[in-house]
């Protein structure tokens, strides 16, 4: 059926198709009933050995969706209806802003993949704030992404972050730093230690005010080199963060195409390999003591269940949802399910890190 729909819509624009998506995802979510009924559909036959744990949070399963796609928080209730464990919103920023001129998306389909730079166009943190305190429907945890204003000096980039933690932290059940985004010039050099750990700092000082215990997360670049990573592993865990989303779209271009030379970032299957290699670092240098969420280039089960091995505890997906559609998380499951259990694995949590039998936790 999606494969009809996604005929139809892949004749528009992506930015026109992405509008008309969160449009109906966002009807969707007026109609309670049917929402609890597809996620129940959806997740007939899930166990709790498909749950995990992370920062305190419970997820019904380890496939959840990635910040991107619901910039505004407008269509929380029609994604949940998906099936997926966890949602996360935005980029967020303080003040709304229009992003970058278009067009500033891209569809790749013969790659399996998309180029973007939409530049965190959002209607701000206000609107968005005002979209969550709607929902009185709470099937998992929701996380709110945040960054900051494309006008806002880098020096002054943790006055937007802490201005988006005061709005929205106390309606989400996790925040994330996003010092990632190749679309918003200057924000990578934020992952440099000495700045990450300082805006980490203020960040989690103000949201243990507003919202004492909530965690907090750090999304990172695909293009860190391996000793980058291992410094961003160091300050997240001097700094006691609850975990890593393990990676952000990537400037690389590893294929011939006449898109290829688009700015912006280059997210599904190409980014694959490069964010389980990063996923894959950041367990061995954390000694898997740092959650990871591992995201990009998830299509399939065998994509979600490489990145568990490789050490992430929940994989979100983005561009594996334009392509595959509302299905895919009821086809991803229990394909997950007979990978597990082909390993011998009783419980998802016992793939967590299996790549690294000699630094894997113990398997609960």
């Amino acid at each position: 059926m999606y494969g009809l729909t996604r005929s139809l819509l892949f004749q528009f624009s992506a930015e026109r198709a992405h509008r008309l998506g969160i449009a109906g995802l966002r009807q969707l979510g007026h109609f309670r009933g049917l929402c609890q009924s597809m996620r129940a559909r959806t997740l007939q036959g899930t166990t709790d050995a498909m749950a995990v744990e992370v920062a305190g949070l419970r997820f019904a399963h380890p496939v959840a969706l990635a910040a991107g796609l619901d910039k505004d928080a407008e269509a929380v209730d029609g994604l949940f209806a998906c099936g997926f464990s966890a949602v996360e919103i935005g980029t967020i920023t303080p003040r709304p802003q229009p992003g970058n001129p278009l067009p500033r998306l891209f569809r790749l389909p013969e790659h399996q993949a998309i180029i973007n730079r939409m530049g965190f166009n959002n209607h701000g943190a206000t609107v968005a704030a005002a979209h969550l305190r709607q929902r009185d429907w709470h099937p998992g945890p929701l996380g709110v992404n945040v960054g900051k204003n494309k006008d806002t000096p880098l020096e002054q980039a943790v006055d937007d972050y802490v201005a988006c933690v005061d709005a929205l932290a106390p309606l989400g059940d996790y925040v994330v730093v996003n010092a990632s985004s190749p679309n918003t010039p200057g924000l990578r050099k934020l992952q440099e230690p000495e700045q990450l750990s300082a805006l980490l700092g203020t960040v989690q000082e103000r949201l243990s005010a507003v919202a004492p215990g909530k965690p907090l997360f750090l999304k990172i670049a695909p293009d860190l080199t391996p000793e980058a990573v291992d410094e961003v592993v160091d300050v997240a865990r001097a700094r006691k963060l609850a975990g890593l989303i393990a990676t952000n779209t990537t400037v690389a271009r590893p294929f011939e195409h006449p898109l290829a030379k688009e700015a912006g970032g280059l997210s599904g299957a190409p980014v694959r390999e490069p964010a389980n290699a990063v996923i894959r670092r950041a367990y061995q240098r954390s000694g898997g003591a740092l959650p990871i969420i591992g995201v990009g280039g998830v299509f399939s089960a065998q994509d979600v269940y490489e990145k568990l091995r490789a050490g992430a505890s929940v994989v979100q997906v983005y561009t594996g949802f334009i392509y595959e559609g509302p299905g895919m998380v009821r086809r991803i499951l229990p394909a997950l399910a007979q990978l597990l259990a082909k390993d011998g694995f009783t419980r998802v949590t016992q793939a967590i890190g299996a790549d690294h039998p000699g630094l894997k936790p113990p398997a609960s």
